[in-house]
């Protein structure tokens, strides 16, 4: 599944090609630009989003390369210049790009990935850059809404058949765990990434032998040390945990083991959870495990908890996998910049929509935090060449409603991007899934809690420096 395995170089919109094309064959070639990757809303209205897709969008840059395949097709497409195909043939990717490492907190128009390179470089990045960011940070949100709903207890990522494709799958799982799941059913994305797998039985198994009671003691032979079973196939109380509870005494018992759980996958399970806890406990499970199942996500979970499930642990799938709530993240792709003779000229996109427009310039997104508390102040947007520092008051401001001001003191600012490519080489190292993770979780934590509720969070300020707020009106009263 690693880029490398298959070359993806031709996942891009036809007219990052033509506009490609048309710079080559003009006196636009040199032309370095700046663009940058942000996005304008978070999903489900929540108050922040996880950033995830960057070790993936790394090995798309390490084999960004045209076969003669690719060639030979684009080619029969008759709109490129046989000079560009040439340039195609012998492609060497060579720009800067820097990002958000993954795992990290983002919040809207906050520059998440910059790339510094020839135009027709930068272009052709577009729509893999965004497929690949986009996809992992709105699965990697969402199974973090998940995990904080259930309040501490694990929650599994289910969802491998529902997702749309083999690819979502995969990635979609990789990004759960960074959000916060605890493992995966998706065996390669176990494999690959070094997470844990996670999984027991289907109520296919049950269905297979002549009774309830012969499935659960053949499943429980073969895995005495790792026995969990699915106890709603036929009826939940009336059979499927009092089968459970005879083959734990009849199979594990006598091998002095314990048995690690049940799940039910239907019903109305906050009543059957309270029911099959009860029965547990006066069979002497006390430390029997419930994990439950069935179309779950952040709210059903907390109406459950609310309303006292005895449950121990999630297995989320189709809702986490495809976010249901949410089709798409939304992140874009625009220009902020071109270099001419070392010279930076700023660009900037007006719309009718004021969401949509853009912030011009070469930026550095900064976060501040509170020196004592550690947690997170406000996010600041700086123009390239400004610093923020530590030692010295610093005044923020709402850039929407100017006269709304704050000094701050006892701070620390720290840059939130890092360089991940020089001149077209590889300069980052990925850390593994875990630690992403861990990262991600020390991210959450930097938040207040007002910033992390559900409904009506708190709207996280992502301030703009006096620098670059008037460069943009500047501009604004220039061009409109």
């Amino acid at each position: 599944m690693e880029n490398s395995k298959i070359n993806l170089t031709m996942i891009m919109d036809l007219y990052e090609l033509t506009m490609a094309n048309g710079i080559f064959t003009s006196d636009m070639r040199d032309t370095v630009t700046y663009f940058d990757m942000f996005f304008r809303r978070v999903p489900d209205d929540g108050g922040y989003a996880i950033m995830a897709g960057i070790e993936q969008l790394i090995e798309y840059m390490n084999n960004l390369e045209f076969t003669e395949e690719d060639i030979e097709y684009l080619k029969s497409l008759k709109l490129f210049s046989e000079e560009f195909i040439e340039y195609l043939r012998s492609f060497k990717f060579s720009c800067d790009v820097w990002a958000m490492p993954e795992g990290t907190v983002i919040f809207p128009h906050e520059p998440i990935v910059t790339v510094r390179g020839p135009a027709m470089q930068a272009l052709m990045l577009e729509t893999m850059l965004l497929l690949t960011i986009n996809h992992q940070s709105l699965i990697a949100t969402k199974a973090n809404r998940i995990v904080r709903a259930a309040d501490g207890r694990p929650v599994m990522e289910f969802g491998a058949r529902r997702a749309h494709g083999y690819g979502a799958a995969y990635y979609g799982a990789r990004a759960a765990i960074i959000g916060g799941c605890t493992g995966t059913s998706c065996l390669l994305t176990a494999k690959d990434f070094g997470v844990p797998a996670s999984g027991t039985m289907a109520h296919s198994w049950v269905q297979l032998f002549e009774d309830e009671y012969t499935a659960f003691k053949t499943y429980a032979e073969r895995y005495p040390d790792s026995c969990l079973l699915l106890v709603d196939t036929y009826n939940v109380l009336k059979s499927g945990i009092p089968n459970a509870i005879k083959v734990f005494n009849d199979v594990l018992k006598p091998l002095g083991k314990r048995p690690v759980g049940i799940r039910i996958d239907s019903g109305d399970i906050t009543y059957l959870t309270k029911k099959a806890r009860k029965m547990l406990d006066e069979a002497g499970y006390e430390d029997c495990k419930i994990c439950i199942s069935n179309s779950l996500d952040e709210y059903l979970i907390r109406d459950m908890i609310f309303q006292g499930a005895k449950v121990d642990s999630y297995g989320v799938g189709e809702r986490l996998i495809t976010a249901s709530s949410e089709a798409v993240f939304g992140g874009v792709y625009k220009l902020s910049a071109v270099e001419k003779q070392g010279e930076i000229i700023p660009k900037i996109k007006i719309s009718e929509n004021a969401a949509k427009i853009t912030l011009p310039g070469v930026k550095i997104p900064w976060r501040l935090y509170d020196r004592e508390t550690g947690k997170a102040i406000a996010d600041v947007i700086t123009l390239a060449g400004e610093k923020i520092d530590s030692n010295e008051p610093y005044e923020i401001f709402d850039p929407d409603h100017t006269w709304k001001r704050k000094v701050v003191t006892d701070f620390v600012a720290k840059k939130l991007q890092v360089k991940i490519f020089q001149k077209g080489k590889q300069v980052y190292t990925s850390p593994s899934v875990k630690e992403i993770s861990k990262y991600r979780a020390e991210q959450v934590d930097s938040l207040w809690d007002e910033v992390t509720r559900f409904e009506n969070p708190h709207t996280y300020y992502v301030d703009l420096s006096e620098d670059l707020w008037n460069l943009r009106h500047e501009l604004l009263n220039k061009l409109s």
